[in-house]
């Protein structure tokens, strides 16, 4: 048989009334006695709380929804949202991905449906969706900028110093070319470019491609020649650039020099491995959970800011 509220307030010597209120929230009013022999009898029953019950008390759910942005990310998308699944979990609260749409108003058809206790993103959030938000009463947690560091700007300056210190003088900064967004490119080539313009050099060839042998071609074809050194948005189009050389008959790194980003498995197996650009991801994935966590427990000393050290993975590409 399912224990209901009524049994656990029977075993704790409890009103019913008084186990609603400690279980939705609102166990400061009561002693530490009265908590305690609830909490006990919860345990003993195996009692689980109605989930429809709580919503209406509290007027949200114990979902917590991740908005999944259309645009390009690494395998470590996967692994900070199930980190962050499991630490909800702890506190009762069930993680919901949804891939994200343009859409203020499908949006807020969702936030009515599920009565989510916060919306999580990872991009910033278009003004219409999160005042729809708002409306509703839904929290939008989304990346802490307020260290004023743009990590996607370290990548390009960190690629474009990295390529002028070895003496290239004929950069190239590479963009990924597909449907999705990206709202990390830009800035990356932006800072790119400045390094250069910095240290006397002409201004950087920008390359837009896909990941297919055709385009990558198409690619180097715009470069005119041999010589350059090409900072990659990812490992995935430093791989297709090398593929695209080495059926050209050109050496990698003497005729074209590569760096791609992400540090992936596969940039390892290449031939030769590409030089690229990683950061600690277990490091990232702990601090992005603390920080949708310190948000959601409403903690005012936690840092929320995801700070982020990224560095050059030397190998044979440049």
């Amino acid at each position: 048989m399912i224990p209901r509220s009524k049994d656990v307030a029977e075993r704790a010597g409890v009103s019913r009334s008084t186990v609603s209120q400690i279980l939705n929230g609102h166990a400061e009013l009561f002693t530490d006695e009265t908590r305690a022999r609830v909490a006990d009898a919860v345990a003993e029953l195996g009692y689980q709380p109605s989930a429809a019950g709580r919503t209406l008390a509290r007027g949200s759910s114990d979902i917590v929804i991740a908005l999944i942005p259309n645009t390009t990310f690494g395998s470590n998308l996967q692994d900070i949202y199930g980190a962050l699944t499991n630490e909800l979990a702890q506190r009762g609260l069930t993680l919901v991905l949804r891939l994200s749409q343009d859409s203020a108003e499908s949006l807020d058809r969702l936030a009515m449906g599920l009565k989510p206790r916060a919306v999580i993103t990872l991009t910033a959030m278009p003004e219409d969706q999160k005042a729809a938000l708002a409306t509703r009463g839904i929290e939008v947690i989304e990346p802490d900028n307020s260290s004023g560091a743009d990590v996607n700007a370290q990548i390009g300056e960190l690629q474009a110093r990295y390529l002028i210190d070895k003496g290239y003088r004929s950069l190239a900064y590479a963009h990924l070319h597909d449907e999705r967004n990206d709202p990390f490119g830009t800035p990356r080539e932006l800072m790119f470019a400045q390094e250069c313009r910095s240290s006397g050099l002409p201004e950087p060839r920008v390359l837009h491609l896909g990941i297919n042998p055709e385009s990558a071609d198409a690619a180097l074809d715009q470069l005119g020649g041999r010589g350059f050194a090409v900072a990659c948005y990812n490992d995935d189009v430093a791989t297709a650039l090398l593929h695209a050389a080495t059926q050209r008959g050109w050496k990698v790194p003497d005729d074209l020099a590569l760096v791609g980003m992400d540090n992936t498995a596969l940039s390892r197996l290449t031939t030769p491995p590409l030089t690229t650009v990683g950061y600690d991801a277990s490091e990232v994935i702990a601090a992005s959970v603390r920080s949708v966590l310190s948000r959601l427990d409403k903690s005012d000393d936690a840092r929320t800011s995801v700070d982020v050290r990224v560095e050059v993975i030397e190998r044979a590409s440049a």
